[in-house]
């Protein structure tokens, strides 16, 4: 008998993620033995992932979890997982925009939602935050479509065109918008001093900071922010001060631990001139309404996670905000400039009295099968 177990698996480019989506059904119930199942598809924990499927960085580690809807108003459950390669941690504390851009396709092409012509609209139970999204896939001969001509900026070439409608998600984490029920907050920072900063929930919580509150421009490269090790620690900080802040963490040191991903954090400011890392162009301020760089996993995120457009999108409508302060979108379109370009967000928010209600928040994406079969794990 071979002492190897094989498990269906496919890989999805999504948006500018790569994951691995699993189908639930054969994957083990038992969620302990669920994750040890995961690591090792994913050759988790190694920093190279070299006996694994995983790519060895934080945007191409996350896996999905498909299954049949347990709600009436879904087509399908979708659990998100970030998996670590420091740690044999599997992180489901919150979602992945980019990802969830790959379950409608996903659903539609394993024959769980009926195809539709020419679009084809896919209601996901995201079970990390108990929200709904909904997923515009355009389909073709009962199969989602791969080849169109939208452009994300982040991925080479075009696809066919995804909305993603994350409207359903406000108070993904703690049922509030603005879980401190403040606009801003001000935290102790031993090498800053006060700082003010928002949180925001809106399909994962976020904590805003102003660039040049931490000395910095708010155009920086990846590389410039992750050889800068005091300025990540000072990021971290933040983040974990965040997060216990929220209820995800018990403290700073648990958050890094058990909670590493979420809630994010973006250092953000006004419109600038800079240049697009990955192909050297510039980038006009007249393109974008403000400048925002993301922080994924310890790093930073080389484009912008979709989550992180949502809740970034949505504040820039919350008045008092850091994000509304330092937006100059006039209508319900916001141009985020990330470093590798521009990603746009529709985005309508109410205000009833002191209660917030965002009525839309979709962007667009794209997302490709890349291959599908078995992998292959040791028993």
């Amino acid at each position: 008998m071979s002492d190897q177990r094989k498990i269906r698996t496919a890989i999805l480019r999504a948006g500018t993620s790569k994951g691995i989506f699993l189908m639930e059904n054969d994957l083990s119930a038992d969620t302990v033995k669920r994750d040890q199942e995961i690591l090792a598809i994913f050759g988790s924990p190694d920093v190279r992932q070299i006996d694994g499927l995983g790519g060895a960085d934080p945007l191409t580690s996350k896996v999905a979890i498909i299954g049949p809807s347990t709600r009436p108003d879904a087509d399908v459950n979708y659990t998100f997982g970030q998996v670590s390669f420091t740690e044999a941690l599997v992180d489901y504390s919150g979602n992945c925009g980019n990802i969830s851009a790959g379950v409608g396709p996903f659903a539609i092409d394993e024959g769980l939602v009926r195809a539709v012509e020419p679009v084809t609209t896919v209601r996901i139970h995201n079970t990390n935050t108990g929200k709904i999204l909904v997923a515009e896939v355009p389909v073709k001969d009962g199969k989602s479509r791969a080849v169109g001509d939208y452009k994300i900026a982040g991925v080479p070439g075009t696809g066919a065109k995804i909305m993603l409608d994350f409207a359903g998600t406000a108070g993904a984490v703690t049922q509030k918008i603005l879980p401190t029920g403040n606009a801003i907050d001000v935290m102790d920072i031993p090498e800053i001093g006060k700082l003010e900063v928002s949180i925001v929930d809106v399909a994962n919580p976020m904590v805003f900071v102003r660039a040049k509150d931490l000395g910095l421009t708010g155009i920086e490269t990846p590389a410039e922010i992750g050889s800068n090790k005091k300025m990540l620690g000072i990021l971290e900080q933040i983040r974990g001060k965040a997060a216990t802040i929220v209820g995800m963490a018990k403290n700073e040191k648990d958050a890094l631990q058990n909670s590493p991903a979420f809630p994010m954090i973006a250092f953000v400011s006004e419109p600038h001139d800079y240049v697009d890392f990955t192909t050297g162009r510039t980038i006009s301020a007249s393109d974008v309404d403000l400048v925002s760089r993301l922080m994924f996993m310890q790093v930073m995120h080389k484009t912008y996670a979709g989550t992180g457009t949502t809740c970034t999108g949505v504040a820039s409508k919350i008045p008092g905000t850091i994000v509304h302060e330092v937006s100059r979108s006039k209508n319900s379109l916001v141009r985020i400039g990330h470093p590798a370009g521009v990603i746009e967000i529709e985005v309508e928010v109410e205000a009833n009295g002191k209660t917030l209600e965002v009525k839309r928040a979709a962007f667009g994406r794209t997302s490709r099968r890349i291959m599908d079969g078995y992998c292959y794990i040791v028993k």
